[in-house]
C-alpha cells in the first residue's frame, strides 16, 4: 500500500494550504509561481531580443503576429488543465489523493489528443490565419515560417503548462519553477545557434528561433515526468494507475463541462487581441514592432497578477474541498492586497524605465522607440485591474463557477474595449487602441466584483465524488470543515 496521506503532505514542495496564517501562506505560495511566470516572460522577451538583433523589425513583427496566434490555440486546450487543476485542489483539500490523480490522468489525455489536433490544424492553416490578421507583407513569410515550428510544439508545451498547474494543485509551486528554469535556459542558449548557424547548428533564421522552443519544451516535460516518477510525487501515475491516462467517461464530462467555459475566457481574450491586432497591422509596420514590444512589457507588468491570482485559485479550491469556506473570504482579500502593491510597483518600475527597457528590443535612433514608450503611458497601468479581476475569477472558479467570468469577459473585451476602439478611433486616432485597455479592465473589474459579491457561484458541490481508494484519511480535516459559504 502507499504511504499515508498525510505523509504525502510532509513531502518538500507540498503545501497543506487549509491550515495556518493565511497572508504569509498565500505569499509563499504565490512567489515561486511569480518567478516561473517572470522566467517565462524572461525567455520571450530574450528570443525577442535575438530576433530583433539578428533578423529586423520585420521578423520582430512577425513573431508578435504568430505569438498572438500561439495565444488562441493555447486557450483552446487551457480550459481543461484549469478545471482538472480545480479537481486537483478540491480533492487534495479534502485528502482524496486517488481522486486528484484519476483527474489529473484524464486531463493529461484530453490535453494531449487536443493539442495534437489543434497543432496539426495551426500548421495546415497558418498561411489562413497570418492572411486572415492582415499581418504586413514584409512580416508573412517570416511570420509563416515561425508560426508553423511553433505549432510543432504545441503539444509538448501544453503537458509541461499542465503539469505545471497539476502540481500547484497539490500545493507544490516549487518543482514548477526548477523545470521552467530548465525550458528557459535550454531555449535561450538555442536561440541565437539555431538563428545564426553558430557552430555545427544550421542556419535557420527565425524558424530557429521556434526550433529551439521545441526543443527545450520536449527535454523539460520529458526531465519532469522523470522527476515526478523519481520522487514519487503525490501526482505520479504507476502501475495500474497508468490506465487514468484514457479518460474517465464521468471526469470528461466534468472536465470538459468546466473546462469549455475556462477555454472560452481564453478564446475571447485571444480573438479580442487578434481583433485589436487587425487594426494596429493597419498604422504600419513600426506600429506593430512597437505594439509587439510593448506586448513583451506587458508579460512582465502582468505576471504577478496572474501568480497570485493561480495561487489563490489553489487555495480556494483546497479551502472548499476542505469544507473551510470561513478561510475563502479571508484568501480574497490577502489575494486583492497584494495584487494592488506588487502590480502597481511593477507598472511604476516599467514606466520609470520605459527609455531603457524598450531599447533593449530596438537600436535607440528607430522610429519605433517613441511609438512604444507612448503606448507603455496611456495603456500599462490598467494591469492593476486586471490583477483584482484575476483574484476574484480565482476564487469564483474554484468552486467550479465558470459561466460567470466567461459572460464578464465576453462583455468587457467586445462591447467595452473593442467598442470604445472603434469608436473613438475618428475623434483621436491610433490613441483609441492604447485607452481601450484600461477602460476594458476597468469594465471586467467592475462586474467580477459584482459577481462576487451577489452571484450564486458558492452554490454547489464538490466537483468530484469522493474516492474509495486506500490513500484516503479525513483524520487531519478540522471539525469546522461542515462550515457554510459566506460572502
Amino acid at each position: 500500500m502507499d504511504e499515508p496521506v498525510a505523509h504525502v503532505h510532509g513531502r518538500p514542495g507540498q503545501r497543506d494550504l487549509t491550515t495556518g496564517p493565511i497572508g504569509s501562506a498565500l505569499l509563499m505560495f504565490a512567489l515561486p509561481t511569480l518567478a516561473s511566470n517572470v522566467l517565462q516572460s524572461l525567455n520571450g522577451s530574450i528570443n525577442a531580443i535575438w530576433v530583433g538583433r539578428f533578423l529586423g523589425e520585420g521578423a520582430l513583427a512577425a513573431t508578435s503576429n504568430a505569438n498572438i496566434i500561439m495565444f488562441l490555440m493555447f486557450g483552446a486546450v487551457f480550459g481543461f488543465g484549469m478545471a482538472a487543476t480545480i479537481i486537483v485542489g478540491q480533492s487534495w483539500g479534502r485528502r482524496d489523493v486517488d481522486a486528484a490523480r484519476r483527474a489529473f490522468g484524464s486531463a493529461i489525455g484530453l490535453v494531449l489528443m487536443g493539442s495534437i489536433t489543434v497543432g496539426a490544424l495551426g500548421w495546415v492553416y497558418a498561411p489562413q490565419i497570418l492572411t486572415a490578421l492582415a499581418t504586413p507583407p514584409d512580416a508573412f513569410e517570416p511570420a509563416l515560417d515561425y508560426l508553423r515550428v511553433i505549432f510543432l510544439a504545441l503539444p509538448p508545451s501544453m503537458l509541461l503548462v499542465l503539469m505545471f498547474m497539476g502540481l500547484r494543485g497539490t500545493g507544490d509551486s516549487v518543482t514548477p519553477l526548477w523545470f521552467m528554469g530548465l525550458a528557459v535556459l535550454i531555449d535561450a542558449v538555442m536561440n541565437p545557434l539555431l538563428i545564426a548557424g553558430i557552430g555545427p547548428f544550421p542556419r535557420m533564421g527565425i524558424a530557429g528561433s521556434a526550433t529551439a522552443t521545441l526543443i527545450a519544451n520536449i527535454v523539460a516535460l520529458g526531465a519532469l515526468v522523470a522527476w515526478i516518477a523519481w520522487r514519487d510525487l503525490p501526482l505520479r501515475l504507476k502501475g495500474e494507475e497508468i490506465r487514468y491516462i484514457l479518460p474517465e467517461p464521468t471526469l470528461v464530462r466534468t472536465i470538459v463541462g468546466k473546462g469549455v467555459p475556462i477555454g472560452a475566457q481564453m478564446l475571447v481574450l485571444s480573438v479580442s487581441a487578434l481583433a485589436m491586432v487587425g487594426l494596429v497591422n493597419r498604422n504600419g509596420i513600426d506600429t506593430v514592432a512597437a505594439y509587439g514590444i510593448v506586448q513583451q512589457l506587458w508579460g512582465y507588468v502582468q505576471m504577478p497578477a496572474m501568480a497570485i491570482g493561480a495561487a489563490v485559485s489553489a487555495m480556494a479550491a483546497q479551502n472548499i474541498g476542505a469544507g473551510r469556506w470561513d478561510r475563502v473570504a479571508q484568501i480574497t482579500r490577502a489575494g486583492i492586497i497584494y495584487n494592488v502593491a506588487i502590480t502597481a510597483a511593477t507598472v511604476v518600475l516599467v514606466l520609470v524605465l520605459d527609455t531603457v527597457i524598450i531599447g533593449l528590443f530596438i537600436p535607440g535612433a528607430s522610429p519605433v522607440l517613441p511609438i512604444a514608450q507612448h503606448i507603455n503611458l496611456l495603456a500599462t497601468w490598467g494591469f492593476i485591474m486586471f490583477g483584482g479581476t484575476m483574484v476574484l475569477f480565482g476564487v469564483i472558479r474554484a468552486n467550479g463557477a465558470v459561466w460567470g467570468p466567461l459572460a464578464i469577459m465576453t462583455i468587457a473585451m467586445f462591447p467595452v474595449r473593442l467598442g470604445v476602439a472603434f469608436a473613438l478611433l475618428p475623434i483621436i486616432g491610433p490613441d483609441a487602441l492604447w485607452w481601450s485597455f484600461p477602460v476594458g479592465s476597468g469594465a471586467n473589474l467592475l462586474l467580477a466584483a459584482l459577481y462576487y459579491r451577489y452571484g450564486g457561484w458558492r452554490e454547489g458541490g464538490l466537483l468530484v465524488p469522493e474516492s474509495h481508494s486506500d490513500e484516503r484519511s479525513h483524520a487531519d480535516i478540522e471539525p469546522a470543515g461542515s462550515l457554510k459559504p459566506v460572502p
